[in-house]
């Protein structure tokens, strides 16, 4: 379809909003916290298009890249040719994207500590749910559960008939870790764990007792904010 199409309808631009709904008045007042998804990309993008408000063009964006990870995910190129967009555009969203991923791997000075499988989709879920690969990696545990260490193992397919318990397990011996958390993802986006994912963990617990390494849990990253826990579902982990 023609996107310029709808550029004869009517939309309400930003300066027409009340005050209090305006995405930037809305983070001063209230923090970003509270705007929603497209309400940040639009701050980033700062002005939209004739006939279509700002807010509209991320929402737009959001819907047919499906969301933040898709975006992410998506070519310059064919980003600057959407309408609305341009190179300039294009280069704000992918330096924010940037930021975002420097910040969240640079925290030197105080180690992630992990009490939840929420903990881990926090520490890697953006980063691996925009993979078009599935990539296993092992998150290595000190005794207080902190993160010192990840480890990319595997890269491709991951099931139990191709993931050798020995090539998971030995970052672990190598740094003398008590405790280990694997973690994959789906790039369908559907975490829905399998059951090779199951057979695998299962397999994957009886080797890490015999090293007295404890696996902790085994979560899948799938999109939208999406994970699972097989531990929490009960699948390779005895009940």
């Amino acid at each position: 379809m023609d996107p310029s199409a709808n550029r004869g309808a009517y939309h309400v631009t930003i300066q027409e909003m009340p005050r209090d709904e305006r995405p930037r008045e809305r983070i001063e007042r209230f923090g970003a916290a509270t705007l929603t998804t497209a309400e940040l990309l639009a701050i980033i993008l700062r002005v939209g298009v004739e006939g279509e408000n700002v807010v509209a063009l991320a929402t737009k964006l959001l819907v047919k890249y499906g969301g933040l990870a898709g975006l992410y995910r998506a070519d310059f190129a064919v980003l600057a040719q959407e309408f609305g967009m341009g190179k300039a555009k294009v280069a704000q969203l992918q330096a924010a994207f940037e930021l975002g991923r420097r910040l969240a791997a640079t925290q030197p000075e105080e180690l992630p500590r992990i009490s939840s499988p929420r903990d881990v989709y926090s520490l890697l879920g953006v980063e691996m749910s925009a993979l078009t690969q599935e990539q296993l990696r092992v998150l290595l545990l000190n005794t207080k559960n902190m993160v010192v260490g990840t480890k990319t193992v595997y890269q491709g397919t991951v099931n139990a008939s191709m993931v050798r318990a020995s090539e998971i397990l030995r970052p672990a011996v190598q740094a003398n870790c008590p405790a280990i958390i694997i973690t994959h993802n789906h790039p369908s986006g559907d975490p829905t764990p399998s059951p090779e994912d199951a057979r695998m963990t299962e397999q994957l617990l009886k080797a890490a007792k015999h090293l007295d390494i404890e696996l902790l849990d085994h979560i899948v990253i799938g999109q939208g904010g999406r994970y699972a826990s097989l531990r929490e579902l009960g699948l390779g982990f005895p009940h």
